[in-house]
């Protein structure tokens, strides 16, 4: 299973049917309705849309954080977006804590939770793009995720109330094993970073059971090697210094599937690296 992630900038210069061959697609910044200026470089197109014809094998599953009304009275959209050859089981799309802070500007952000149904069972891909600008909101957006993450594993583990008659409440699998990915806006060594793979406690302070914790691809493929650049590769005149700021987590009980993660340092399309995650 190949898994791709990437932050397309609003798509500019990408075409989906060069990215390689892959199963699971998770974009972020991707755009509708937003012309230049408001987008550099954008004709106003529907890009969720685009995507979704361009794959016509896949699932296409869109979030939109930002959602307004237009000058033209239509809708406006950016978000980010998931694409699956696996079936879709279910989907959650989180809104995640936009917590006031008055100093800088911000946007909502998301958190999108697909349950797909893959050779290696029912898995769990989430798909995020954190806060660029308040720390404020993107601490309280870490923790959010945290939450969706232990509240699914939960159900996971117990006998729970289900209906199996195709209403509304008809039950399908929770899944434990869990791959989180996306443009969090913080680096290797942002106290964030390890908070994501912090493990998870009950009330009472001792491991909580069944909740497996978030492990970053990268370390426990490479340990201590640095994490290859992900932003500002090329574009030095929005990032004067390259760094790092897009990650695959991996859940505990899914790691011994992870066979490698790779940066894809040659395209120019974006100013982001589209990461490459093989498992099973």
């Amino acid at each position: 299973m190949k898994l791709i992630s990437w932050n397309i900038q609003w798509a500019r210069g990408i075409d989906a049917r060069a990215m390689g061959d892959f199963e699971v697609l998770c974009l972020q910044e991707v755009g509708a309705n937003y012309p230049a200026p408001g987008l550099a470089g954008s004709a106003g197109e529907n890009q969720f849309e685009q995507f979704a014809q361009l794959l016509p094998d896949f699932t296409a599953v869109p979030i939109a954080g930002v959602d307004v009304i237009a000058a033209d009275g239509g809708r406006r959209c950016f978000g980010n977006m998931v694409l699956s050859r696996y079936p879709v089981l279910r989907v959650l799309r989180h809104q995640l804590p936009w917590p006031v802070d008055p100093d800088v500007i911000s946007m909502p952000r998301t958190l999108l939770e697909v349950t797909l149904d893959t050779p290696l069972g029912p898995l769990r891909v989430m798909n995020t793009h954190l806060e660029y600008y308040s720390l404020i909101q993107r601490k309280a957006q870490v923790e959010a995720i945290r939450r969706c993450h232990e509240e699914t594993c939960q159900r996971a583990a117990g006998e729970m109330a289900a209906d199996r008659r195709g209403s509304p409440y008809h039950a399908f699998p929770h899944a434990s094993k869990t791959i989180l990915t996306g443009d969090f806006n913080l680096r290797q060594d942002d106290p964030l970073h390890a908070r994501l793979q912090a493990p998870f406690t009950g009330r009472d302070g001792q491991a909580a059971p069944h909740v497996p914790r978030l492990v970053d691809a990268w370390t426990h493929l490479h340990g201590a090697r640095p994490h290859p650049i992900t932003a500002g590769l090329y574009d030095r005149e929005q990032w004067p210094e390259a760094f790092t700021c897009d990650f695959i987590f991996a859940s505990e009980d899914l790691l011994h599937e992870v066979r490698g993660l790779a940066v894809d340092g040659h395209t120019q399309a974006s100013d982001h690296q589209p990461l490459l995650l093989e498992l099973g």
